[in-house]
């Protein structure tokens, strides 16, 4: 067989493959005999139909189609087995199926046109001495007196309070009923509607504005104990209700009871009730070094988010449809597992009418995943950086130890898995040990947010998994 290669943008390979006249004469005739052991002709039993009646009743064309299918499904298998190429995805024919059928002899060459996707060239202009600038996450002391503080609010004592009137922090228990507020101009003497729900029988809350729509909670400051009171409120727009969002109402409130609260003292004592520590000291210096941990995990994917942008900046590479549509895939699955496992009947978020919007959306994002997947590996590839059987064992073993529970793990898979994330993991400490990424203080780069959500994603998709993540990757049934 004879085959002439062509590259084609995209990273395809375009085929022009020229059939010999004795497998057109062959699979022509092949084709008649299957043909004439399954045709029913009237008159004539299975097998018995002879030529001439069988192609006056099916037609040449059929017979030619039915051939040219054969001829054009081995011929690409067999042109791309006798070239070596490794394709991926489906071959494509770039011939006209009728033009073929036109053109096609039994017992004359046939030249057909086919193009295959194959695994894209990384030209890697640059991939050191980058220059980058990454915001610096510093620890915030306050987040530890913060962490303490809601502690002895879960822990606090509420204790009625008498002889004063109601104020802010302080436990309201309320008997309230809410009705939509009277339009300007309206008979005052006219029953206002009331708001479907919105009422209740000893609701206690809390007395801070975020706890209940605006003005509630300000109506009741200042109320005594029995007293009832009619407040004036606004539901928020946006608000969960679409009916009432951005609507004005009115609610009777009676102050039944007020409590206070009695935080407990921030002592030993406490330490001993809220953690596993002996002293207060103890436990603020675990929350310093856990938050000290974050802030500097938090740079470190700044730094590792901003080299690889950079990259990208250095890499030319021309992505085959096939592993486009492939991480489109993914990422779809991705998806609709995290909403399956919220509880979400994916069902009806992925309909038919959906999943093309969503899959035109994410192609951005892929293309990105795939730039940035396929620049690392190029660069493990060039550094010679691999991984040892003793550190994947380690890492497996690791995983397997944290989480017990998980039943059904295949290990094999999750050996991949940790393979790819431990090479990521140390081509990412190549890249920076040699290049320079500036440190500038936090929110001073202030990407717009739409550019922050596509950080996050792209970064969930190179920076390496949770442990946990990796564990449940390693359950998944992976496709074909």
């Amino acid at each position: 067989m004879k085959v002439t290669q062509e590259k084609l943008p995209a990273s395809q390979i375009g085929l022009e493959i020229e059939i010999t006249p004795e497998i057109t004469k062959q699979t022509y005739e092949q084709v008649i005999k299957k043909l004439a052991s399954t045709a029913n002709i009237p008159g004539f039993r299975k097998g018995k139909v002879p030529r001439p009646i069988l192609l006056q009743q099916l037609g040449t064309t059929r017979i030619k189609a039915a051939a040219l299918e054969e001829l054009i499904q081995d011929g690409i298998e067999q042109a791309v087995k006798q070239e070596a190429i490794s394709a991926i995805g489906q071959p494509q024919l770039r011939s006209s199926f009728e033009d073929l059928i036109t053109n096609y002899q039994p017992g004359k060459p046939l030249t057909i046109s086919a193009a295959v996707d194959v695994e894209p060239e990384v030209n890697l202009v640059q991939y050191t001495d980058l220059q980058a600038k990454a915001e610096e996450v510093k620890y915030d002391p306050e987040r530890v007196e913060s962490t303490l503080d809601k502690e002895r609010q879960e822990l606090a004592t509420l204790i009625p309070v008498e002889g004063r009137a109601a104020q802010i922090g302080d436990i309201a228990v309320v008997d309230f009923k809410g009705s939509f507020a009277r339009a300007e101009g309206e008979d005052e003497t006219a029953e206002l509607e009331p708001i479907p729900g919105a009422e209740a029988t000893d609701f206690q809350v809390e007395l801070q504005e975020d706890k209940f729509i605006p003005g509630f909670i300000a109506g009741i400051v200042g109320m005594n104990p029995e007293e009832t009171r009619e407040i004036a409120a606004q539901f928020p727009d946006p608000y969960a209700n679409e009916d009432l969002a951005g609507k004005a109402a009115t609610f009777t409130v009676t102050l039944k009871e007020l409590k206070e609260k009695e935080l407990p003292e921030l002592n030993d004592d406490f330490a001993q009730e809220t953690s596993d520590f002996e002293t207060l000291e103890e436990l603020r210096a675990s929350l310093v070094e856990q938050y000290q941990k974050e802030a500097d995990e938090k740079t470190k994917a700044n730094k590792q988010e901003a080299l690889l942008t950079e990259l990208l900046n250095h890499v030319e590479v021309d992505l085959p449809a096939t592993l486009i549509e492939q991480e489109v895939d993914a990422m779809l699955t991705q998806t609709a597992m995290r909403l399956s496992q919220q509880g979400l009947d994916v069902r009806k978020l992925f309909t038919q009418d959906i999943i093309p919007q969503l899959r035109e959306r994410s192609r951005t994002e892929a293309i990105e995943r795939i730039k940035r997947s396929l620049s690392l590996r190029e660069v493990g590839k060039r550094e010679s950086i691999e991984v040892t059987p003793e550190e994947i064992a380690a890492r497996v073993k690791e995983l397997l130890e944290q989480y017990p529970d998980e039943q059904d793990v295949d290990e094999d898979r999750l050996r991949s898995i940790v393979e790819n994330e431990l090479l990521t993991e140390k081509t990412i400490d190549w890249l920076l040990e040699h290049s320079s990424v500036e440190l500038v203080p936090e929110g001073s780069l202030n990407p717009p947010i739409e550019e922050i959500e596509a950080t996050e994603s792209d970064a969930d998709a190179d920076v390496p998994q949770t442990e946990e993540e990796t564990i449940e990757a390693s359950t998944e049934v992976p496709e074909g």
